[in-house]
């Protein structure tokens, strides 16, 4: 994953804490009189569940009931509430008893590391039962199918099929989390801005249950993405009272065309085509918008990250590498895009003195491993961040075969006096470096032109510029010449790079 900003922990537990759901949570436990007596299971009995109602203010709100004992569950599950059980008599029901859990304390007393670790236990139980199934879903059409229903309209749990009840909840968890997934990295690789922009909830579904080499849509998968849009509309309102992310619902038109047979993703590939067609339409977006908008929260970004690091996936955050050494930050530099990259470095640097940053740096740049040339383009990167303090340090390294032509023109670009002129060994051990780097992670299409370009200023400069380059003693020089050879459009220089490749792996 691209790496993620996130608020402090401080800030962020301030957000869980503020969120519907925990806030009303923390008030039911408070509000609960020690040793009350509930269901079994925890569950309020009405005259309790009304009291609760009123304790949160919630008598004048459209499914205030529903929102109580959404909280009283979400208390259960983090401990806010303790429920212990109690043997009944002979003739009456299993109950249990409720009090004010011992974690409650921590919403007042703990650290912003302990109220998060709560908000979270709080949040994988939501998860868990926003992916379960309804009872429609559950059964579909499988009563009308085989008798299950009796005269009366009630279900007969004798008659049905258990065998029929295809429901894997592993695999619907995962088709939850694979959305979560994909309006995270939405937000990490948003160009207005981390999190900024409202998605539509058809490109979040799309992004999990349409196959990528799926250039147009057929009518199954239209059928299965509507699907997936009307199910993650109501996972996603069960979601937003955690805070993890900001959601406006599938527009009711949306819902009526559903009930009438299309469930809103035929509809939608037509008014998606259409803003293609003319992006400065504001029908044509208003369209778009009727199908849902979802983004998640800072707070949304730290749970889905949290769960990515769970589940084993390597999720990088801008500022982690601030407490590492030179070598750990200039492992992952070359991997990160730029802004990124450079927002790493100023972390990293705001801890360090200027010309021990620079040593610190150039140490860990060397090296003729495959890894050097990216290490060592990272720290041109860093050390381009430094003012003249780290000059000292530059010139240390002028007479060092890997390191004396980066810090050459380190001294150059900021103005240093008396920099020597490098020989030719060591301006073509820097070229090839350099295009090593960039050959690193491979040449995307749209970079072959560039390091073309590069590589014709380069042969312009010097006439027997193949000639000398395969003498270069670098690792890579070979590798390089071929990526040369491969890329370059002009097909005569691109014949002599290939000849220069060769000769420079029979010399080595």
């Amino acid at each position: 994953m691209p790496p993620v900003r996130l608020p402090s922990e401080e800030e962020l537990a301030r957000e869980a804490l503020a969120s519907p759901l925990f806030a009303r949570a923390v008030r039911l436990a408070r509000w609960v009189e020690p040793g009350t007596e509930v269901g079994a299971s925890g569950e309020l009995p009405v005259d309790l569940l009304l009291s609760a109602v009123s304790e949160l203010g919630l008598e004048d709100t459209e499914g205030g009931q529903e929102f109580a004992a959404d909280a009283w569950h979400f208390a259960i599950d983090t401990g806010l509430v303790e429920i212990t059980g109690a043997a009944p008599d002979d003739d009456t029901e299993a109950i249990g008893n409720a009090s004010p859990g011992p974690d409650l304390e921590l919403v007042a007393e703990g650290d912003p590391g302990e109220i998060l670790d709560l908000w979270s236990v709080g949040l994988d139980a939501v998860l868990a039962d926003a992916a379960a199934p309804t009872f429609e879903e559950l059964l579909g059409e499988i009563g009308v199918l085989d008798g299950s229903f009796g005269a009366d309209g009630e279900i007969d749990p004798d008659t049905i099929d258990a065998d029929a009840l295809e429901w894997d909840q592993e695999e619907a968890a995962g088709h939850l989390d694979a959305a979560l997934g994909s309006l995270y990295l939405f937000a990490v690789t948003d160009e207005a801005g981390q999190a900024a922009s409202m998605v539509p909830l058809p490109m979040v579904a799309a992004a999990s249950v349409v196959p990528e080499d799926m250039d147009e849509l057929s009518p199954e998968a239209l059928d299965e993405l509507s699907a997936a849009v009307l199910k993650l509309d109501g996972q996603f309102g069960a979601l937003s009272g955690t805070g993890l992310l900001e959601y406006r619902p599938v527009d009711d038109s949306v819902l009526e065309e559903a009930e009438e047979g299309d469930a809103g993703g035929h509809r939608f590939a037509e008014d998606e085509r259409r803003g293609d067609e003319d992006d400065e339409d504001d029908e044509d977006e208003e369209d778009l918008t009727r199908y849902g908008l979802a983004r998640l929260t800072p707070l949304g970004l730290y749970g889905v990250r949290r769960r990515m690091l769970d589940a084993g996936l390597d999720v990088p955050l801008i500022g982690e590498l601030a407490e590492r050494d030179a070598a750990a930050l200039l492992a992952v530099l070359p991997h990160r895009p730029e802004p990124a990259a450079r927002e790493e470095a100023e972390l990293w640097l705001a801890r360090r003195e200027p010309a021990d940053a620079a040593r610190s740096l150039l140490a860990a740049a060397r090296g003729t491993d495959p890894g050097g040339p990216g290490r060592r383009l990272g720290c041109q990167l860093v050390l381009s961040m430094l003012d003249g303090r780290a000059e000292p340090a530059l010139r240390e390294v002028l007479d060092d075969g890997e390191l004396g032509g980066l810090a050459r023109v380190w001294l150059a670009d900021n103005g240093a006096a008396d920099v020597p002129p490098p020989d030719e060994t060591m301006v073509f051990w820097l070229t090839i470096d350099t295009l090593a780097a960039q050959l690193g992670d491979g040449v995307a299409e749209d970079e072959a032109d560039e390091l073309s370009g590069l590589v014709g200023d380069l042969v312009g400069q010097h006439s027997g510029f193949f000639d000398r380059a395969w003498r270069t003693g670098h690792p890579a020089t070979a590798d390089v010449l071929e990526a040369v050879g491969r890329l370059h459009p002009d097909k005569q220089l691109a014949k002599q790079a290939r000849k220069a490749a060769f000769k420079a792996r029979s010399l080595h």
